[in-house]
């Protein structure tokens, strides 16, 4: 399952430029956001046979943990770096369907929640350990990580690179990583209109094989 990330702006495009946002406990997190905000990484999956194509894609965004006191609260670990993510009003997939967030505060690196229809510390507790997804977000202004992993590099010459393998984090800029080893800074990249097929990068000369 794809997770929920987005990272750095892209060069030149006017936009800042920055880390990828929100990692949660320290992994990347859902985008690569083309403006410096808080970000999900894993590759990203094929559909599974006979699903239906228009079915709207879910990214892993955390993890639910304990019950916190007797009213039903959750205790939450969100990977993901964008804040719509724990906002009243927000939708978390757990395996028993959709549950809306009625209620959320930050303590401490976690979440505590009240989701809509958990109102007793048995039904918090019954949740523990569900993974959280959500459907993704219409974010034009950001690169996402589960599209930029698998897409083929290309520079503004028309030649290939290879295909991006993993996003890594890395404080001055996250990293594209190729096939071949090759670390590209997500700040050289011009142009993702193209994914998740290709992405474009324009790196200074010899950072590619001699480019």
């Amino acid at each position: 399952m794809p997770r929920d990330t987005s990272r750095a702006g892209l060069a030149g495009s006017g936009r800042g430029t920055g880390r990828l946002a929100g990692g949660g406990e320290g992994g990347i997190g859902e985008t690569v956001a083309m403006t410096p905000e808080p970000t999900d990484h894993v590759p990203a999956v094929g559909p599974a046979v006979g699903e239906d194509d228009h079915a709207p894609r879910l990214l892993e965004i955390g993890r639910i943990g304990k019950a916190h006191g007797l009213r039903g609260e959750v205790t939450a670990v969100i990977t993901s770096d964008r804040p719509e993510r724990t906002e009243v009003g927000a939708v978390w997939m757990l395996d028993g369907g959709p549950r809306t967030v009625v209620a959320v505060r930050p303590h401490q690196q976690r979440w505590i929640v009240q989701l809509e229809g958990v109102s007793t510390r048995e039904a918090a507790e019954a949740l523990r350990g569900q993974v959280i997804e959500a459907e993704g977000i219409d974010d034009p202004d950001a690169l996402w990580v589960h599209e930029l992993v698998g897409a083929t590099v290309l520079t503004p010459d028309g030649r290939t690179w290879g295909a991006v393998v993993a996003v890594l984090d890395n404080p001055a800029d996250d990293l594209l990583e190729l096939a071949d080893g090759t670390l590209i800074p997500v700040g050289f990249v011009t142009d993702g209109t193209g994914l998740p097929e290709t992405v474009v990068v324009d790196p200074p000369e010899g950072l590619l094989g001699g480019h």
